[in-house]
């Protein structure tokens, strides 16, 4: 049976409509476009089967596949929209307000029940971070953060809290991904000169510390971001500082740690200094990428050892995407950088193609993990508002420009669960595409008028590094050396070249002055008398030689800048 055709949905300000995936890219028949200009948010199911959109009068839930109405509400406020992996719940959220006389507000947070359409809880959420309550894939247990606590409800009982998890100033979680046992991974920011701090717990034993399954201290972090491996095995922590005390960067400073569910943590080293732009996990849960350094930023992959793997060299990069089977990887310089993108086949290690996605604020993978799509929305960009959907070999398949007065907001694929779409060979061939070549070409660096018709000399700023392979050669035990150490060892080599040159000088210095131009070019050979203290005479007899000789030596050099 040949796999689904993933769908595109689209929202900007002709409406909300769907676009059907490659290889046809027409608009979708089956749902209906809205096309009203107010339509503030949408969302797949996790399974892709349901869509649900509100419009600014209504939020609706739609079968994709039939396009049949589920569920509508009557939500004209509602800007976020969230549906739990099982669709059994909607949650919606609208900004937070108070009443005139400064009494609390009514609870801006809902909870629905998809098939009765009954309001199951409300809440209420002040901030638009973080609002949507999290589940665990199979809906057993759901959890909030509340103050300084984390709640924690079973089987969809929205009434009734299961279980807490109190740690003082805890700041933020989240639930590992997949089957239960279930994970939760916490952290709390430090004070007043103690660590902060990130923990992993198995629901639900939250007795004390030594409950945790590990524990993670730092400083310098004013925040973070965690990260669950698809197996739920670790959980990468991005620390950062919103200000760099030593000056050396704009943004902050960061810090990647590594924590397993087994106890082990570890600080990942990161040869080159400056931000870190990109963390990802390798949907196989083996390995992750990173994007890190001053530009042009370098790329790393590393094991589960926190050993690099594979090295990208440096390049005009800030982002990583890898596609859902994994094999695929995408490095990308999108917002400030003009969008150089770089694909690579992971197996090989082997550059596959160099597309260029000028303008891009925004990239996915397509389910089917052959085909990606890049897009320009507002409010980032205004104008040159579209999208475009490529074959990873490089080749644009299809492409869409809003016309001029127009806006596009949002583009997102279609989900899928694991398993739909096998993953293929990669191949290095170009896929043929009927939309012609619009790749701008690179622009060329001013010449002033006397140089036009002189050889271009290379005027770059920054060499930059060649990809390596970083892991050990066969039959070689040894490690790979990281960049700081073969810094190290380059100047241990430079000093020891250095030292050797400065023997050679002085010997050179403690040997016989060069015959001047009326004496023959072979030098005479020194003469000893075998004694020690008698040679030690003649040699300082022969310095008072030169110093009676300073008085002509001086009125030479006298007559010579006269001379001048």
């Amino acid at each position: 049976m040949a796999p689904p055709t993933p769908l595109l949905a689209v929202r900007g300000s002709k409406g909300l409509y769907m676009v059907n995936g490659p290889p046809s890219f027409t608009e979708n028949a089956t749902f209906k476009r809205d096309a009203g200009k107010n339509c503030k948010a949408f969302t797949f199911s996790q399974d892709g089967s349901l869509f649900a959109w509100c419009n600014g009068e209504k939020v609706n839930i739609v079968n994709v596949t039939s396009a049949e109405l589920v569920r509508s509400f009557d939500l004209p406020k509602a800007v976020c929209l969230e549906l739990s992996p099982k669709n059994i719940i909607l949650a919606t959220w609208q900004a937070y307000t108070t009443a005139n006389d400064g009494t609390a507000g009514v609870p801006n947070l809902q909870l629905y029940d998809v098939k009765t359409g009954k309001c199951l809880k409300s809440f209420i959420q002040k901030k638009m971070q973080n609002w949507c309550p999290c589940w665990a894939e199979d809906e057993s247990i759901c959890a909030r953060s509340v103050n300084n606590e984390i709640h924690f409800f079973e089987k969809n009982e929205f009434n009734t809290i299961a279980n807490k998890l109190h740690l003082q100033k805890v700041s933020d979680f989240v639930l590992s991904p997949g089957s239960q046992p279930n994970k939760v991974a916490v952290y709390v920011p430090g004070s007043k000169g103690a660590p902060s701090f990130v923990r992993l717990y198995q629901y639900p034993n939250f007795g004390g510390p030594q409950s945790a399954l590990a524990n993670k201290s730092f400083f310098k972090a004013d925040k973070v971001t965690m990260l669950w491996n698809k197996k739920a095995t670790a959980v990468l922590v991005i620390a950062s500082t919103e200000v760099d005390k030593t000056g050396a960067s704009y943004y902050g400073e960061q810090t990647l740690h590594y924590i397993a569910t087994n106890g082990e943590s570890a600080v990942v080293q990161l040869p080159k200094t400056g931000p870190i732009y990109d963390v990802v996990w390798n949907p196989n849960s083996t390995e992750f990428c990173v994007v890190y350094g001053f530009m042009p930023a370098k790329a790393t992959v590393f094991s589960l050892k926190c050993d690099p793997v594979f090295d990208f060299g440096t390049g005009p990069r800030n982002a990583v995407y890898y596609n859902p089977s994994g094999h695929i990887l995408v490095l990308a310089g999108f917002g400030n950088l003009r969008g150089q993108m770089e694909v690579w086949d992971v197996k090989n290690y082997k550059i596959i193609s160099k597309p260029l996605g000028s303008d891009s604020t925004y990239f996915a993978w397509c389910p089917d993990g052959e085909h990606f799509v890049t897009a320009t929305c507002a409010p980032r960009l205004r104008v040159g508002n579209g999208y475009k959907i490529w074959h990873y070999t490089g080749s644009v398949l299809h492409q869409y420009e809003v016309p001029v007065n127009e806006e596009l907001w949002q583009v997102s694929w279609q989900p899928f669960l694991d398993g739909i779409f096998p993953a293929k060979a990669v191949t290095y061939q170009a896929v043929p595409s009927e939309l012609p070549n619009t790749e701008p070409k690179p622009a060329q660096a001013y010449r002033p008028p006397a140089l036009r018709n002189k050889p271009v000399t290379s005027s770059k700023l920054h060499e930059d590094e060649p990809p390596q392979n970083m892991k050990p050669q066969s039959g070689n035990s040894d490690k790979p050396l990281s960049k700081t150490a073969l810094k190290n060892q380059r100047k241990h080599e430079a000093k020891k070249a250095a030292k050797q040159e400065a023997r050679v000088d002085g010997s050179q210095e403690s040997a016989p002055p060069p015959a001047t131009r009326n004496v023959p070019c072979n030098p005479m050979p020194a003469v000893t008398s075998g004694d020690p203290e008698v040679d030690k005479k003649i040699k300082n007899l022969k310095k008072l030689e030169k110093i009676q000789k300073e008085g002509s030596l001086l009125q030479e050099l006298e007559d010579l800048e006269l001379g001048f």
